[in-house]
């Protein structure tokens, strides 16, 4: 594997799997599914939270229960030193409402995903990281209206087959 890939075989690959989609799952129900005794899924599952492949366990919580709406937005800065971008991503990890920022290459240079009870509390946000002086140009704004897939899962399987081959 490339770039200092870790090697992983298919009953690691199957226990991350099942445990995407059953973080809750015993350990005596985990080593059943990928057909190993305990001690030994026990010893893989360690191993593979040791090795940073599993960062930590969640709940999925669901947001249309607590009525909240999903706004994406594109940002791009007006300024793009170094100590520009350590500003911004600064203030965004301050904000509860931004669950999510990633750099991206391209047009923009930000991808912001941003939880808020009502469109004016997300425009109160925008309001007031324009006036912070945290750098923000330009913004885009798309408010999701239907989610169609957030399972969040890494196709596994797929991706140890193209890692295989390369």
């Amino acid at each position: 594997m490339r770039n200092g890939a870790i090697k992983l075989d298919d009953r690691d690959l199957r226990i991350l799997s099942i445990l995407q989609t059953e973080g809750r799952i015993t350990k005596t129900a985990l080593a059943e599914r990928v057909n190993l005794s305990p001690t030994p899924c026990w010893s893989r599952l360690k191993r593979l939270e040791r090795i940073g492949v599993i960062e930590g366990y969640r709940a999925k919580v669901a947001i249309k229960r607590f009525g909240l709406t999903m706004v994406f937005m594109e940002a791009e800065l007006e300024s793009h030193r170094a100590a520009d971008f350590a500003r911004f991503e600064a203030a965004m990890r301050e904000r509860p409402e931004v669950v999510g920022c990633w750099s991206v290459g391209g047009g923009i240079d930000y991808l912001i995903q941003i939880m808020v009870k009502r469109v004016d509390a997300y425009q109160r946000l925008v309001d007031n990281l324009l006036e912070s002086g945290v750098g923000l140009k330009r913004y885009y704004t798309y408010v999701v209206t239907k989610p169609i897939k957030e399972d969040g899962q890494l196709p596994l399987e797929q991706l140890a087959s193209e890692l295989a081959e390369d």
